[in-house]
């Protein structure tokens, strides 16, 4: 098992988002500049946080060549852990790690998410919200960017397009699927199943 996490798939496109992505999460106070050092901050291959210009990690995220770890703040001492990864195939997939944030502070991270793949101009393919972290994250990458036939355990909450969430429907007892914007249905666990 990992920590939860919230794994986002979207689309790639020929402009980065991630400016509207974090004027978006800024409505719910999760925010890029750290609050006291001002600036934006990644994390290095040895695991310390190195401040950097927000318009030099707009850059780095925009060429998509490699992968990106950085944080969003909720305040100086609270942060969430982003890792961005581009695939071959035309994708980023984020993945915010849920671990040390109040159940409060990882619903707004959530949320966030979930209004992004409405609100940003780059389709989302698919969102897995696993609070608790009884899969790992590369556990999804088979049915979401491969179409696979496997789906891991049910974690909390999948929004997925329809071949994926009549997938997760068929193999999981009790869950409902509601409509979550184009393309896309939200999938959870239905009352009294747990």
């Amino acid at each position: 098992m990992t920590d939860g996490y919230i794994r986002w798939y979207r689309e790639s496109a020929a402009t980065s988002v991630f400016e509207e992505q974090a004027q978006l999460f800024a409505e719910y106070g999760i925010h890029l500049p750290h609050p006291v050092l001002g600036e934006a901050v990644v994390v290095d291959v040895e695991g310390e946080d190195v401040p950097i210009g927000r318009d030099e990690l707009r850059i780095l995220l925009g060429r998509r060549i490699a992968s990106i770890t950085m944080n969003w703040w909720f305040s100086a001492d609270t942060n969430v852990l982003d890792a961005f990864v581009y695939e071959p195939l035309g994708c980023e997939i984020q993945t915010l790690w849920l671990d040390g944030l109040s159940a409060d502070e990882a619903h707004r991270v959530e949320s966030a998410v979930i209004a992004a793949t409405t609100r940003l101009p780059v389709p989302t393919r698919a969102v897995i919200v696993d609070r608790h972290g009884v899969t790992d994250p590369e556990d999804w990458d088979s049915s979401v960017l491969y179409d696979g036939d496997e789906v891991p355990r049910f974690p909390d909450t999948v929004v997925a397009p329809g071949h994926l969430a009549e997938m997760l429907l068929a193999r999981t007892p009790g869950l409902v699927r509601e409509p979550a914007g184009p393309r896309l249905h939200h999938v959870t666990r239905g009352p009294g199943t747990g």
